[in-house]
């Protein structure tokens, strides 16, 4: 779970620091939110 969480928070950054209007950030947002699902139904 440690592992996940880490992995996560990584993306999240490198997703943030990616973007570069609102947007982008909401993009992002999906994006980690469809990973976390993935990951949940696995």
């Amino acid at each position: 779970m440690r592992i996940l969480l880490s992995i996560l928070v990584m993306m999240g950054v490198v997703s943030l620091s990616a973007c570069n209007t609102v947007r982008g950030i909401g993009q992002d947002i999906e994006k980690a939110g469809e990973s976390i699902q993935k990951a949940g139904s696995k």
